[in-house]
């Protein structure tokens, strides 16, 4: 089968098109037909490997994936696509069946197929919803519905996403307004009006406006993009929360991936209440290309791998 090989650690060259051993499910697993994929943050994290290796965070990330190149050389976290076989064991599932999932650490999207266990984070895929959707909300529904839940969310709280246009920010955005939230989204002046349009009641742009001189206080601030960005209003964020209030940052935890984040997205996009935004298409082979636009760090949404 085709699959994009990460060769070494470095630059988006690094990786490369090479024909691969086809995986053959074991007793407990499902042989999946990929037909999209998508680049996320992590993937390109992980293929930069941009921590030093003597720092802590460095000396984790090299124990858990590798020190001088990735031990799974095939990236990739999220996929969309049919179940061409099962194991004995399947249960969940049958061949034929549409699905769509994360697969954490164990990467291995960039390519034609894949096996994954039935108990990983693995749901069928909505006939109304169509693969490079499924692809598209499978990180941000599995991080972002992490920590909205964990935020608790309550009718008529006030709510403020920075980073409201990327992966994790579009789909908090949704699932606030879902749980009745008012929803402040914070992005660039490019992106105010998707930010709008995914239901944002109150739009801040961070490169004009300071978040302190509106005198809006915050139940919850959901911080969608980390520390790999940065700004004055950034910084101000946690000066606006109320007493007792709540500002929860995608890099403070690793969310366990829960096929009910998934499950819950399903609902929303089968009732037209939830939408997939994807920024750019790329063929398999322009995988590099891919990662040399999402390194950038301007993308909206997602960025889309259509495998077949």
């Amino acid at each position: 089968m085709k699959a994009i090989v990460c060769t070494k650690y470095g630059p988006p060259e690094v990786l490369q098109l090479k024909e691969v051993t086809k995986p053959v499910p074991r007793k407990n697993e499902v042989c999946i037909k990929i037909f999209a994929t998508a680049v996320t943050a992590s993937d390109c994290i992980v293929r930069g490997f941009k921590i030093p290796k003597w720092h802590p965070l460095g000396l984790l990330m090299g124990l858990a994936l590798g020190f001088t190149k990735p031990r799974q050389p095939i990236l990739g976290m999220v996929l969309a696509g049919d179940i061409e076989s099962v194991g004995k064991d399947v249960k969940r599932f049958k061949k034929g069946d549409s699905v769509y999932g994360m697969t954490g650490l164990g990467f291995g999207t960039y390519a034609e197929y894949k096996c994954m266990s039935e108990k990983e984070c693995l749901v069928k895929k909505p006939s109304n919803v169509s693969y490079e959707e499924a692809a598209a909300v499978a990180y941000g529904g599995i991080i972002a519905g992490h920590f909205v839940k964990k935020g608790n969310i309550q009718s008529g709280q006030k709510v403020l996403i920075y980073g409201a246009s990327g992966a994790n920010g579009t789909t908090a955005v949704q699932l606030a307004k879902h749980y009745g939230a008012e929803v402040t989204g914070v992005c660039s002046t490019t992106n105010l009006k998707l930010v709008r349009s995914l239901g944002a009641d109150k739009v801040i742009d961070y490169t004009k406006e300071d978040v302190i001189s509106r005198g809006e206080r915050y139940d919850l601030i959901f911080d969608a993009v980390g520390k790999s960005k940065s700004s004055k209003l950034k910084s101000q964020c946690k000066k606006v929360l109320i007493k007792n209030g709540k500002y929860m940052s995608v890099d403070r935890g690793s969310p366990n991936s829960l096929p009910e984040y998934l499950d819950l997205l399903n609902e929303l996009m089968k009732a037209g209440h939830f939408k997939a935004v994807i920024d750019r298409r790329y063929p398999l082979d322009q995988t590099a290309e891919a990662h040399s636009y999402v390194d950038k760090g301007h993308k909206k949404g997602n960025v889309v791998i259509k495998v077949v």
